[in-house]
């Protein structure tokens, strides 16, 4: 299995011929080495309904047919665009093709603003857990340090777990440094930063205040193996 960073919180998993993208926000991030007309998913996994986050599902999706997995009303929010949807929310897990899937919690907000200056509420944000060829991947999503990440931890041995550190919107580096000891992941790799300038930090800051081996940095385009 193979998991590829591309910038802000996009991450691509690759496993047994299946792939999937998480959070595609590429044009107009600045940091991703993705180009839309390019991608061609089997699944897309949504964290949340922010702009940056949906990004360009819509496109996506409708060029390569993928199935978008999301939170019920942001799931009726792009089925009602033509998608190919399933709805799922915190705590409900489902196997699919490749493997499980399972939403935590998050703390955050989740809304799509329009070009015309309308704010559609689109559920709760959430967090994801992968359990693919016996290996569990942490996708946290937009959130803030939350006490309950011990008991996600506790529950599911997470091999590696992808977590915000740009403050502002979400967890700083030292808040993104106490979840990790929480959930006491194998392999930390910091995400949602540096994107735009209210979020720019240091990841390799961030990875300092980790145990020695704990963090990784992952470039765009750069790849874990599990």
């Amino acid at each position: 299995m193979k998991i590829t960073y591309h910038g802000h919180a996009v991450v691509k998993i690759e496993t047994n011929g299946k792939t999937i993208l998480m959070d595609p926000f590429i044009n107009g991030n600045g940091l991703t080495d993705l180009k839309v007309e390019e991608l061609s998913p089997d699944y897309i996994v949504l964290t949340h309904g922010h702009n940056d986050h949906v990004g360009d599902t819509v496109e996506i999706a409708k060029k390569s047919e993928a199935l978008v997995i999301a939170s019920p009303e942001l799931e009726s929010f792009l089925s009602w665009k033509g998608l190919k949807t399933h709805g799922m929310n915190i705590g409900g897990s489902y196997e699919f093709e490749f493997g499980r899937v399972k939403f935590t919690q998050a703390f955050h907000s989740s809304s799509f603003e329009t070009v015309d200056q309308q704010i559609i509420y689109l559920g709760m944000p959430m967090g994801v857990l992968f359990t693919i060829e016996g290996k569990t991947i942490y996708h946290a999503g937009d959130t803030a340090l939350f006490s309950d990440m011990k008991l996600i931890g506790e529950r599911h041995p997470i091999d590696v777990a992808f977590l915000p550190i740009g403050d502002n919107y979400t967890m700083g580096p030292e808040d993104a440094a106490y979840a990790a000891q929480l959930l006491g992941a194998k392999t930390v790799v910091p995400i949602h930063y540096n994107t735009f300038p209210v979020i720019e930090q240091d990841p390799h800051q961030f990875v300092s205040l980790l145990p020695a081996g704990q963090g990784k940095v992952l470039e765009p385009g750069e790849t874990i193996e599990l």
